[in-house]
């Protein structure tokens, strides 16, 4: 990062369409590899009822959010929606290194495209694929957390994410749960030597 006294350390990036089952993925990880931290993401949108504030996301307004895109305070940031905005701030990250963990981060393709771009070599880059649309939309619908305008729109959004698999370092298919996480543990191994 920026500043010259800053502890560089190693990522793993995880993305997918919404419903891939990344979010699963990454908290099994965390439970099962010590030297994995979980990269709280910064965003504009109201909390999910199981969320927690701090934990899961540093909930902020949009001109809050805003106000850190002005002053340089995040890595990479998108406007997923109009006025959901998700972003890494370069504390977060600086936070976790400085305790010597490896960074994980659960973001959007496009936001886990950015992350790549910017810590190169330093990250490993996952795509969590859903095996099927199909199946990804019966995931959504079982969540029971979504207006069906807002499931067409993550399944519209979903096509257009699943042509930019091949920019991330790892394509995984996630029809068994406990089989990817296990493929997942490996890789991370593998990169973490």
């Amino acid at each position: 990062m920026d500043s010259q006294n800053s502890v560089q350390g190693k990522c793993v990036i995880f993305s997918a369409p919404s419903g891939a089952g990344k979010t699963t993925i990454v908290h099994r990880l965390l439970d099962r590899m010590d030297d994995l931290a979980f990269s709280i993401s910064a965003c504009s949108r109201e909390p999910r009822p199981n969320e927690v504030k701090d934990k899961d996301y540093y909930f902020l307004s949009v001109q809050e959010f805003k106000e850190k895109i002005d002053n340089d305070e995040f890595i990479e940031w998108e406007e997923v929606y109009k006025d959901h905005f998700y972003g890494t701030l370069k504390s977060e990250v600086e936070r976790l290194w400085k305790k010597g963990k490896t960074v994980v981060f659960d973001v959007d393709v496009y936001g886990g495209i950015n992350l790549k771009k910017y810590f190169g070599d330093d990250a490993l880059s996952f795509f969590i694929q859903p095996p099927s649309i199909e199946v990804l939309e019966e995931r959504l619908r079982n969540r029971k957390t979504e207006t069906e305008e807002k499931i067409r729109t993550r399944l519209k959004k979903a096509g257009e994410e699943l042509q930019q698999r091949e920019q991330f370092d790892r394509v995984v298919v996630n029809g068994n749960l406990d089989l990817t996480v296990d493929e997942v543990e490996d890789y991370i191994k593998e990169y973490l030597g």
